[in-house]
């Protein structure tokens, strides 16, 4: 006998996570297909996942390096410090900012089939890890230049790289659904992010923050997974702040529920607001 397939949006609540597998190709697709269209028809094509970490790593190491004089981590030389900071920055903004707006870029496919909705946003994730990738190669090359071996905590830095992906996706999934909304969300996102990469350690080192205030300035979750990030890289040159990592990665875990329960809340009216 043949086999009846039934449409219907998600076969109740308690199917919802199968749909998600059964539409697994899906994601590929979109993934695929947001990464080829990021570089076609430019100019410097994949070279901009270069460019843009490498340009903010020098305004940084000479704001914050040469002007301000501010310390490094132990004797890591201070544009490794920053940019081994920049890696997970750069990969948290752009799945934030790529998430955020993922619903509105892919209007026509919502409003026409039904398939878990919760598959667009995340699948922006994958563009932002090539973008990863490609500046992680970087990092090898001037770890080389600087003749700067890192130690067995490198082991550690894919925990960390899921940990940056958490800590976005969450508050992503939270904005795409309130930018489908209110479309205004769409101008106030980017002006958040520019102000996330001056509050996190990115350009500095968060051992020059006071002990009394760290613990408070890790409730910002990019605090833990930059901290993260240098103490695998640069090894025994940075530490890591075991009760902020702690706070960083509730705060993190706690978005992310928050993002899906708003998200799922607001997932069946979507084919009629966008």
């Amino acid at each position: 006998m043949a086999d009846v397939i039934i449409i219907e949006a998600g076969l109740q609540e308690r199917n919802y996570w199968r749909d998600l597998w059964r539409y697994r190709e899906l994601f590929y697709v979109l993934a695929w297909r947001d990464l080829s269209v990021r570089y076609k028809q430019t100019v410097i094509g994949a070279a901009w996942a270069v460019i843009r970490p490498v340009l903010t790593m020098v305004i940084f190491t000479v704001i914050f390096g040469r002007i301000a004089k501010l310390p490094s981590d132990g004797s890591a030389p201070y544009p490794l410090m920053v940019f081994a900071g920049m890696l997970p920055w750069t990969f948290f903004s752009s799945s934030l900012n790529e998430a955020s707006s993922s619903l509105i870029g892919n209007a026509n496919i919502i409003s026409k089939v039904y398939f878990p909705r919760l598959i667009v946003p995340t699948a922006t994730g994958v563009v932002a890890f090539a973008d990863f990738l490609i500046s992680f190669a970087l990092l090898l090359v001037m770890m080389a230049w600087y003749q700067f071996a890192p130690g067995w905590q490198i082991l550690a830095l894919p925990g960390f790289v899921l940990l940056a992906f958490v800590a976005s996706i969450g508050p992503g999934l939270w904005l795409t659904a309130l930018n489908v909304k209110y479309r205004d969300f769409r101008h106030v996102i980017p002006f958040v992010v520019q102000l996330g990469l001056y509050v996190s350690p990115v350009g500095f080192s968060s051992s020059v923050v006071p002990a009394q205030w760290r613990l408070l300035y890790s409730l910002n979750p990019m605090v833990g997974v930059i901290d993260g990030f240098r103490w695998c890289i640069l090894g025994g040159q940075s530490t890591i702040y075991l009760p902020g990592l702690a706070v960083s990665v509730a705060i993190a875990a706690f978005f992310l529920w928050f993002g899906i329960r708003r998200f799922r809340a607001t997932e069946k009216s979507f084919a009629d607001l966008i």
